[in-house]
Order: structure tokens, then C-alpha cells, then sequence
């Protein structure tokens, strides 16, 4: 929480330790023409042509929850922009099954509407794959990449991916059920992967539950079906790498797999689990820090 505090105030949505909601950048709608609408929070760099970097969040939350400790120390070196990703949060909405691919291409499509040539991105978890397929689509915008808590492949247990796969067709049928059905259908569905909503301040519960329950257990398909193995290891620009060494969610086997396939890399490792990013920032914030700073050369 501490590094929220280093937010200029005009800039920044006032904070309540009644629902656990640390203090965030204002945030507004941006619509990305043919695409939808986003929610994006930006942040602005200690200069004028200051880097760039989208910070890209993990499933089923949203860039306030996954980032909120991380905007102030990087606003010191860089411009910081993040979106909820389509389904999440204040993402954009659509019929449309979720693809990475899309997501993707929202990021490029903010950041032309933004005016934004060339960018760094950093992504966490889900963020991942979507960073990487920015890259693989759009080599020519990408000035550096940053991979945290994430892969090239989600999983090398065939029992996983089908169970991944499966809520991809539970999103598909309960985009026709009652919002409170599907709430109930996710909560049971997250609670059997091992998460425990109710441990969780009722801001952070409240941000998972503004998505669109379809979208997000369509993206765990997604996830499943992720594979970047045969072409990551032709990126060509800085990257970095921070691995979370107590992951039960990304085991750092899968972690250490994909930093192998990237030239050069740069690592920051850290004894944290999943939520690390959000429950020790003082172990991931330095060397995230530290990677981005890396990845965009400043």
C-alpha cells in the first residue's frame, strides 16, 4: 500500500481502509473505435518524453487490483498506462468470445487513440500471453517486454487444460443465465481452483465481480490454450523476466521454461506466491522496478 502514497493528489482517487481500496489513479472511459469501450488509469512520467509502459493485468481481476502498488514507483522513470482487459472489470464488452489475440490488439488500439508509437509492456500472469502476442502482432510498437508470474504454455497436465478448457464452455452457456446465477457459477468455479473470495477486503471481491463472469471463465479457455513456445524465443528487444518462486498457481518450473526460450533475458526471482504483486510489494516492486527500467533503457 505504501507505494500508492507517492500519487500527486490532483491526480489521484482518494483511498478507503473501511473496504480496503488503496488510493488509485483517476481512471476514465476510452472508447477504441470498432473495438469498445475501456477503462484506463494512467499516470504521468517524471518528464514529458518519458517511456512508455502499458501494464497489462492477470485473470479475472483488474488493472487497480493487480497494479495499484506498483503506479507510483514507476511513474518515477516512466509514463504508466493500464486498461481492464475485455470482461474484466470496466473492460470492454462484447459477444464475442474472449481471445488473447483481441486483447492484444485493444492495447495497440489504445495506444494509437492515446497517440502512443512505441511502448514498453509489462504483464502479469494472464498479462503474459497477452504481452507476448502484442509483441508477435505488433513487432514494430514494442520497444521492450516484461514477464511476470507467467509462461509460454499454461500447463503441461492434460487434466489442467481440460478443466480450463471446461470453463470455456460454462461461460459460453451462462451468458444466458441471470447475473446473480452467474456469479454464484464463478464464485464455486474459483473456489474449486483453490481461491477464497471471502478472504479478500470486499474492495478487491468487488473488482473481480464487476467483470462479465462469461468473458472471464471464457479467458480461462484461453489461458488453456496458449502456446508460445515454437516463436518467443525470436523476440528481439529488452525483456525481462520475474519469476515468483512460491507460485502454486504459475509453478516456477513453467516460469524458468519460458525465461529459457527468451535471449538474454534478464531475471529478478522473489520467495512469493500468485498474489505477490499485491500482498509483498516490498518483494516485487524493486526488481519489477528494476525490469521495466531494463526493458525500456532508462
Amino acid at each position: 500500500m505504501v507505494a500508492a502514497s507517492t500519487l500527486r493528489p490532483e491526480t489521484a482517487e482518494p483511498g478507503d481502509h473501511r473496504i480496503g481500496r488503496p488510493t488509485l489513479p483517476v481512471g476514465r472511459s476510452i472508447e477504441l473505435p470498432g473495438r469498445g469501450t475501456t477503462f484506463v488509469r494512467e499516470v504521468a512520467g517524471p518528464r514529458a518524453d518519458a517511456p512508455v509502459v502499458f501494464l497489462l493485468h492477470g485473470w479475472t481481476v483488474t488493472a487497480a487490483l493487480n497494479w495499484f502498488p506498483a503506479y507510483g514507483p514507476l511513474s518515477e522513470h516512466a509514463r504508466v498506462i493500464s486498461l481492464d482487459h475485455r470482461g474484466h472489470g470496466q473492460g470492454i464488452r462484447t459477444r464475442r468470445a474472449f481471445r488473447l489475440e483481441d486483447a492484444a490488439d485493444d492495447v495497440v488500439a489504445l495506444a494509437d487513440e492515446l497517440g502512443i508509437e512505441r511502448f514498453v509492456v509489462a504483464g502479469y500472469s494472464m498479462g503474459g500471453p497477452i504481452s507476448q502476442l502484442v509483441w508477435r502482432r505488433h513487432p514494430d510498437r514494442v520497444d521492450g517486454l516484461v514477464l511476470a508470474a507467467t509462461f509460454a504454455r499454461s500447463s503441461r497436465r492434460s487434466h489442467e487444460r481440460v478443466a480450463m478448457r471446461g470453463l470455456r464452455q460454462l461461460g459460453r452457456a451462462s451468458r444466458l443465465a441471470p447475473r446473480r446465477r452467474q456469479i454464484d457459477m464463478f464464485t464455486r468455479a474459483m473456489i474449486a481452483g483453490g481461491s477464497r473470495p471471502s478472504e479478500r477486503p470486499s474492495w478487491m471481491v468487488s473488482e473481480v465481480r464487476s467483470g462479465s463472469v462469461p468473458m472471464m471463465m471464457e479467458a480461462g479457455g484461453a489461458i488453456a490454450d496458449f502456446d508460445s513456445r515454437a516463436w518467443l524465443g525470436e523476440v528481439d528487444v529488452p525483456t525481462g523476466v520475474f519469476i515468483t518462486s512460491h507460485d502454486g498457481i504459475v509453478p516456477p518450473d513453467r516460469q524458468h521454461r519460458m525465461a529459457a526460450l527468451l535471449t538474454h533475458a534478464e531475471i529478478r526471482r522473489a520467495p512469493l506466491d500468485h498474489d505477490g504483486c499485491v500482498t509483498s510489494p516490498s518483494l516485487f516492486i524493486p526488481g519489477f522496478v528494476d525490469l521495466v527500467r531494463h526493458a525500456a533503457d532508462c
